[in-house]
């Protein structure tokens, strides 16, 4: 069986998570990169990683490289696709995939002129209890969609130099776990939104540290986003339809959610494994480049970003190096 050998750019927390878990049929952990060549000297010696770059442009121009997954602070993104796809390299980046609609425009015409796949790591679209669900919801037993509840809560120490907050990194609440949340929201609606109502409260160094969302699409399906850095929050999704509602809490991640019925009975639900979570994503990114077996959520990731830039201009939110 043929084999692709898979590249890390950004070798922080999430990258040490992607390395432990790895184990994907069809696919090698090869190379890791980063500024410091120390740091890929330490990373690739504890993953047992071959090769280590302490530049970014070396490991691109790297032929043994087939794929990149990109962990960078999502300031960076963009210009690191860029410089993946113009180099010949399938993609794989981290959430939020690029910093607005546009920049994911570019990238996505030219990953199609280039003949490459470009792909979000957003958990939320592989994992397998959400299909489960979704195949649920569209054999029609809990009747049409209605509405959705959406919310995420991250108590963040007010350090103006944290990355969380700091505009020069495209910190704030959105961005960082909005996106989660707008994916659950983007996922089960059967189209995007074209009615964005919100409001937010702006941090002292010019980021959104909470906001609200009203999301409406042309089928009268509604979703309520709840997001803050201010205070503790249940990662949890509410999808209600007509003859039953579904809960899930810890939706980043979730293999469990419970159906409630108007009569109060209630079901369980559970598929995956929360530990494969980074695996299936990684493992449908090598079947698609192997196989082109696998789906490719990238319309919907575009749709998120739509959605986020909406947020933004009613709030007047703009990052210097957009």
């Amino acid at each position: 069986m043929k084999t692709i050998n898979w590249a890390i750019i950004g070798l922080g927390a999430i990258a040490d998570s992607f390395a432990r878990s790895f184990n994907v049929n069809g696919g090698t952990l090869y190379a890791a990169g980063s500024r410091s060549l120390d740091k890929a000297l330490t990373f690739t010696q504890k993953h047992a990683i071959e090769k280590a770059y302490g530049d970014y442009d070396q490991l691109v121009q790297d032929p043994k490289v087939d794929v990149v997954y990109i962990a960078t602070p999502h300031s960076h993104h963009f210009d690191l696709i860029i410089k993946c796809l113009e180099h010949g390299k399938h993609v794989l980046c981290e959430k939020a995939i690029t910093m607005n609609a546009t920049q994911l425009q570019e990238a996505m015409d030219l990953a199609e002129n280039k003949g490459l796949i470009l792909a979000e790591a957003m958990t939320i679209f592989h994992m397998p209890l959400f299909h489960k669900l979704k195949a649920l919801i569209e054999g029609g037993t809990l009747g049409k969609l209605k509405m959705l509840q959406v919310s995420f809560g991250s108590l963040k120490e007010t350090d103006p130099t944290n990355r969380f907050y700091n505009k020069n990194l495209a910190g704030g609440a959105l961005l960082d776990i909005g996106t989660y949340a707008l994916s659950f929201a983007r996922f089960f609606l059967n189209s995007q939104p074209n009615e964005i109502l919100t409001t937010m409260n702006l941090f002292e160094t010019g980021v959104d540290e909470q906001s609200a969302i009203i999301l409406k699409n042309e089928l009268n399906e509604m979703a309520i986003v709840a997001l803050t850095f201010r205070a503790k929050m249940p990662k949890r999704g509410i999808i209600a339809c007509e003859d039953g509602y579904i809960t899930v809490d810890e939706y980043p991640r979730a293999t469990r959610a419970t159906i409630t019925r108007p009569d109060g009975t209630t079901e369980i639900v559970e598929a995956g494994v929360e530990a494969e979570a980074l695996n299936y994503e990684a493992q449908n990114m090598t079947n698609l480049i192997l196989e082109g077996q696998g789906e490719n959520y990238l319309t919907l990731s575009h749709d998120v970003l739509k959605m986020m830039d909406s947020a933004r201009k009613q709030w007047g939110l703009h990052y210097d190096f957009e």
